[in-house]
């Protein structure tokens, strides 16, 4: 299979093998710290070398490819002291994979709900122009800080201003709802979207293992106290319906034939185990017919603690996956 990027991929910047290999429908994300060492560039090629001699160059090159692209792990970085306040967080490195799967370098990036600005520091880090709503000031200058400690500009901007400041060529911040900083920009005008919604009420559940780590060390167990936030709807269906006000802007500023990856993890509320990934296909498909499921991406989480949850009673899931959910806007 060819090395060269072909002329015809208008999507990304990725050679024939390379797409090949990002559509496993199963990644594996480990802690930095965890991850096996891999041999070095001279053994690979040593290795690559012999195998020719054994089974022949175009063989050699096919099972080769296949082996380091499959064993490196999507490595999750350790978490910085300001990304660890946050409640709910997404590794740069799972955004920047995506991010480069379906955009190329100098397009533009959306993420409707930026919380401690991973889809920012993801674009930064591969030469994309990001744009990030957060409705919460506190985690909104939690992404501007992030962005300045690794040296990158970030303006921030009101709703009608944010694409003339995407067009200056930094990460751009909207500190707003995004139900209604959506409506104000134009359609068609971002070449990908990329985000985690917020997880209803779960946060705000008490007495779990996750959550009295985090009182113990004085951190944020939720997003917010505010009436705005997503995260604090009563009800699950109506917590549905207006994030489904969310992603339906989203599918009107994508243009055609673009994606919209939402990353996410099914949850238990109570006795009851919600299946959210599958009630996000189902939602999106019912806003726009013209924005269409493609596929799912499923990322194991390795480095997550296990909970002795319902032990020695019940059956209770320890979650160490998120589903990518993967729409084209047709």
């Amino acid at each position: 299979m060819s090395e060269q990027i072909d002329p015809k991929n208008q999507l990304n910047e990725l050679t024939n093998r390379e797409w090949l290999i990002e559509t496993k429908s199963f990644w594996r994300s480990m802690a930095e710290e965890r991850l096996c060492a891999w041999p070095d560039a001279d053994t690979i090629e040593r290795f690559g070398a012999w195998l020719a001699q054994e089974i022949g160059e175009d063989e050699a090159a096919e099972a080769l490819g296949q082996l380091k692209s499959s064993v490196l792990e999507s490595i999750a970085p350790p978490r910085d002291e300001l990304k660890a306040t946050h409640p709910a967080t997404f590794s740069e490195r799972d955004i920047g994979r995506l991010i480069e799967f379906f955009t190329r370098r100098g397009e533009r990036v959306l993420d409707p709900f930026v919380g401690a600005g991973s889809t920012l520091l993801a674009c930064r880090q591969t030469d994309r122009i990001g744009v990030g709503i957060e409705l919460i000031e506190r985690w909104a200058e939690v992404t501007r800080q992030r962005l300045e400690a690794v040296g990158a500009h970030c303006r921030t901007s009101a709703p009608a201003e944010a694409l003339t400041a995407a067009a200056l060529g930094t990460q751009v911040l909207v500190h707003a709802d995004a139900r209604e900083a959506l409506a104000e920009l134009p359609d068609e005008c971002f070449d990908f979207v990329v985000t985690s919604p917020p997880y209803w009420r779960i946060l705000r559940k008490r007495g779990d293992k996750a959550e009295a780590e985090r009182t113990s060390r004085g951190l944020p167990t939720h997003y917010s106290e505010a009436d705005e936030d997503l995260g604090n709807i009563e009800s699950y269906e109506a917590f549905l319906e207006q994030l489904g006000t969310v992603f339906a802007h989203c599918g009107r500023l994508l243009r055609r034939r673009r994606y919209m990856c939402v990353v996410v993890a099914d949850f238990r509320h109570g006795p009851q185990f919600h299946l959210y990934h599958a009630d996000i296909a189902r939602l999106v498909e019912g806003l726009d017919a013209d924005l269409q499921l493609k596929g799912l991406t499923v990322l194991v989480q390795d480095s997550k603690n296990l909970y002795p949850l319902g032990v020695p009673h019940a059956f209770v899931s320890n979650i160490h996956h998120q589903f990518v959910v993967i729409f084209q806007r047709m």
